[in-house]
């Protein structure tokens, strides 16, 4: 990360956009693949059943919004094939998604990656910017469960 970050920022965006096609593309591939096969003789975890549960209610957004989040973008792409998102409107989610995420990697992502490198060699400093970086991830997901909540009931 710290190299791509040490490039024009075109190239990094551009870098970083296409790791993450192909990474979230072969999860979806996986995905397929599994949904084709295996899927049939061993049903999914509760996990991965609601996120394809959310896949096939909301389509295209969910993938574009789980690129958002931490730790939701492979459950969610892989979700996508195992429901059988056809490529086309996999595609309408995964494009956007992946522009959203080169970017933030590519500008305050890129930031806290390296701050938290630096701080690693000090410990005061470090825990700092894991409490902060926890109260973040904390309050995103509170409003967009929020909003998901709002959205359902509305």
């Amino acid at each position: 990360m710290a190299e791509i970050t040490s490039w024009p920022w075109g190239w990094a965006w551009l870098s970083l956009f296409g790791i993450v096609l192909l990474r979230a593309g072969a999860t979806y591939g996986i995905g397929r693949a599994v949904a084709a096969g295996v899927l049939h003789q061993r049903p999914p975890g509760p996990g991965v059943r609601r996120a394809m549960d959310r896949v096939e209610q909301w389509g295209p957004p969910v993938v574009t919004a789980s690129f958002l989040t931490v730790g939701a973008q492979t459950v969610v792409n892989a979700a996508a094939g195992l429901v059988t998102m056809t490529f086309p409107r996999y595609l309408l989610g995964l494009v956007p998604g992946a522009a959203i995420w080169a970017t933030i990697w590519s500008t305050v992502g890129a930031g806290i990656f390296v701050a938290a490198t630096r701080a690693g060699s000090d410990r005061d400093e470090a825990i700092v910017l894991a409490i902060v970086t926890m109260v973040l991830v904390v309050a995103v997901g509170v409003v967009a469960q929020r909003t998901r909540r709002d959205t359902v009931e509305s």
